[in-house]
């Protein structure tokens, strides 16, 4: 275990000059969506670049297509719940207690520009260039046990999520979780949301060849659930995430949990939505839904 007050100063990775002490204004995990912003730093971490798709413009055409729905993939960390602020929490706390940038507490516009999205092995690089791996993945570990502490009493559904997996049961859509985060966690967060039951498969980024923003969880998850990527599309809400869906030939739902849209179109999301009550996506699924629910026509 690495001490979480350890004395030994710790490697920052870069001069850091957007880091100052926390302001006590509003910032990104308040309750404004219009708040916060993502960086170049994610598709760095990718270390590839992708060409946006015209056939994954930014409006419904190309889900419209996908009549008669399939199957639809999700991601889980601000897909399924709004479960960054519990992260940036469990980093700042864990960060500061080693040293990281003199002691000095990460900003919520560090964390958005350097940290999330990240894939584990991609932060522990990034952060700590000249830190032993194993040590710096020590670290990571420690994150990710204080993050499983505090989500049970902090961890809530999107909007309507539940709505939308009734409906999604009731049409005998295939679905599947797709996740970079650590086994351990998704299967929490799955658990905390009563959804571990509703997901027969749940695909693990570390645990394929390639995590997102690569297409590999996504394709392993229509392998899986025996899915046409021509008739499903997956819910995201990062720009690493949304890049992995278009890369794997599978239209994909932008959600502006955290992230501003315009970070999502460019990224290849087809539709933004606020949550899963959004009228739009309600248009959407009506166009889509498969002509017979339940067998029933």
């Amino acid at each position: 275990m690495l001490s979480p007050r350890a004395p030994a100063p710790i490697p920052s990775r870069r001069p850091l000059p957007s880091i100052s002490a926390p302001s006590p204004s509003p910032g990104r995990f308040s309750n404004s969506n219009s708040i916060g912003f993502f960086s170049r730093a994610e598709e760095k971490r990718g270390r590839i670049s992708w060409t946006r798709s015209a056939a994954m413009a930014t409006d419904s055409a190309a889900l419209t297509k996908l009549a008669p729905l399939e199957a639809i993939l999700f991601d889980i960390d601000g897909t399924l719940c709004d479960s960054d602020p519990i992260h940036f929490c469990a980093f700042r706390e864990l960060l500061q207690q080693i040293g990281f940038n003199d002691g000095v507490p990460i900003t919520e516009e560090f964390y958005s520009a350097n940290i999330s999205g990240g894939h584990n092995d991609d932060l522990a690089r990034s952060l700590f260039p000249d830190m032993d791996h194993d040590k710096a993945m020590q670290f990571m570990d420690d994150k990710e046990a204080m993050f499983r502490k505090l989500a049970p009493g902090q961890l809530k559904a999107v909007d309507g999520l539940h709505d939308l997996c009734k409906w999604i049961e009731g049409h005998n859509l295939k679905r599947a979780a797709v996740t970079n985060a650590p086994r351990a966690n998704a299967e929490l967060m799955l658990s905390l949301l009563g959804l571990s039951d509703f997901f027969p498969v749940l695909v693990i980024g570390s645990e394929c060849d390639r995590a997102k923003p690569f297409p590999d969880p996504y394709l392993k998850a229509l392998q899986l659930i025996g899915a046409s990527p021509d008739h499903t599309f997956i819910f995201e809400d990062s720009a690493s995430g949304i890049r992995a869906g278009v890369a794997a030939g599978v239209p994909v739902v932008g959600l502006t949990t955290r992230n501003p849209g315009k970070v999502l179109s460019d990224a290849g999301a087809s539709l933004l939505i606020k949550d899963f009550q959004d009228p739009k996506l309600l248009s959407v699924l009506e166009e889509v839904k498969p002509a017979t629910a339940n067998g029933k026509v």
